[in-house]
């Protein structure tokens, strides 16, 4: 794949069409540098001898060199112009040698100027330090040209020349420059784009682990309230059927209501937020309904809610929180606890913070939640408010849960 160096807002016409030319010219090197090498270095060649076979005596000084030094000084300027790309450096040495032999014998090949060449790619692609030395290679074949033969000033031979190579040095330095500023952009477009996919991803992370962290306590909840109904139900089937019959109808309620919960957690999943279900999140309203739920399952609880609200609102989020935190804990006492086993539920509003307790008179042993999702979900919805959650056996036996919210983060 290739980059098109990026165009300005206001190309139009002429000027994209050119661009997009350059840019598939460029490609086309890319992916072919010899050929590009081979046709610039053969016309150079070609054109360095048609000079040796005659028109070199126009600007020599002395037109009594040997043809064969000629020919042989032509070649060393032009061939190695071929690797000039790769070994910008070491052509301008050869061609440096070339051309103090050229102005030594008073040939002055004008192909000596093809020097400009390997100085352009040594400004394009080098250090700025290696300039200096290519001033150094480029310079004696002048001045000794200029020694050797003053018949021309150095107004006249030098100075126009070094203000050549130095035009072709600057040149090299703003081509650089532009492809920098072009690549910086490209490079920042690909940080930028690299860090919207981290992003996307962390985001999407948090939300699958949202989402099963409300899967894990809606369906576990749920279940264990089911399993408590089914397995009462079993046991009054045949000395109370009005009993059964009751926790028949709270096994549908029950399964009714999961679902419902269901279906607006995965509805949030789906392209189309106008077909999401829109039923709001639990709240500390919900509790009593919750406790309710839990009672029919067969589990005693005793509920003990404050009869002011809390000074200052708590947040939907935290309220969730809250109502996710007793959830569990009373699903594992469901699990756990045992027979004849207890749960009371406290809620307690004070100036600094929230608190919840959540405690059982189930065995200590039997009381232990499992090591799963439940108690890792607490903790983790506990600390996105700023809050603790811990959980033990109490000295007198059974199990307690306590979670703790700061006031002044619960609604934020």
């Amino acid at each position: 794949m290739t980059e098109e160096t990026p165009q300005p807002a206001g190309a139009t016409g002429p000027s994209r069409h050119a661009q997009r030319l350059v840019a598939r010219t460029r490609a086309f090197d890319t992916r072919h540098p010899w050929l590009w090498d081979a046709t610039l270095t053969t016309s150079w060649t070609v054109a360095a001898l048609v000079d040796a076979a005659g028109g070199w005596r126009n600007t020599a000084r002395d037109p009594n060199v040997p043809v064969w030094l000629v020919v042989t000084l032509s070649l060393a300027l032009s061939v190695p112009l071929y690797w000039r790309r790769r070994h910008p450096m070491a052509v301008l040495a050869v061609m440096a040698c070339a051309a103090l032999v050229s102005d030594a014998t008073g040939a002055f090949l004008q192909a000596t100027y093809l020097q400009m060449l390997p100085l352009f790619h040594i400004a394009l692609s080098r250090p700025p330090r290696a300039l200096l030395w290519s001033l150094a290679l480029v310079l004696p074949p002048l001045v000794t040209g200029a020694v050797r033969f003053p018949s021309e000033t150095w107004e006249q031979r030098v100075v126009p020349t070094l203000w050549a190579y130095a035009l072709v040095a600057l040149l090299g330095i703003a081509v650089r420059s532009r492809k920098d500023y072009t690549a910086g952009l490209v490079d920042r477009a690909r940080r930028l784009e690299i860090e919207r996919d981290q992003e996307v991803r962390l985001a999407a992370a948090a939300e699958r682990t949202r989402i099963a962290r409300e899967m894990h306590d809606i369906i576990g909840h749920n279940l264990s309230v089911i399993t408590g109904l089914a397995d009462g139900g079993r046991y009054s089937v045949a000395k109370s059927p009005e009993r059964a019959a009751q926790a028949l109808e709270a096994i549908g309620t029950t399964s009714r209501e999961a679902l419902a919960e269901l279906r607006r957690l995965l509805g949030v999943l789906r392209d189309d937020e106008q077909e999401a279900v829109r039923d709001p999140q639990p709240t500390l309203a919900d509790l009593d309904a919750l406790v309710t739920g839990v009672r029919k399952a067969g589990l005693p609880v005793l509920l003990d809610l404050p009869d002011a609200p809390p000074a200052r609102p708590l947040s939907p989020g935290a309220q969730l929180t809250v109502y996710r935190v007793v959830q569990e804990a009373l699903t594992n006492t469901l699990k756990h606890a045992g027979a004849g086993a207890k749960a009371t539920v406290t809620l307690t509003y004070t100036p600094e913070e929230v608190r919840a307790d959540v405690t059982d008179t189930g065995t200590a042993a039997a009381s232990v939640p499992g090591q799963g999702q439940g108690l890792a979900g607490m903790r983790e919805r506990a600390a996105l408010y700023g809050g603790t959650l811990a959980s033990g056996p109490l000295p007198t036996g059974g199990w307690a849960v306590r979670l703790r919210l700061p006031q002044k983060d619960s609604s934020s």
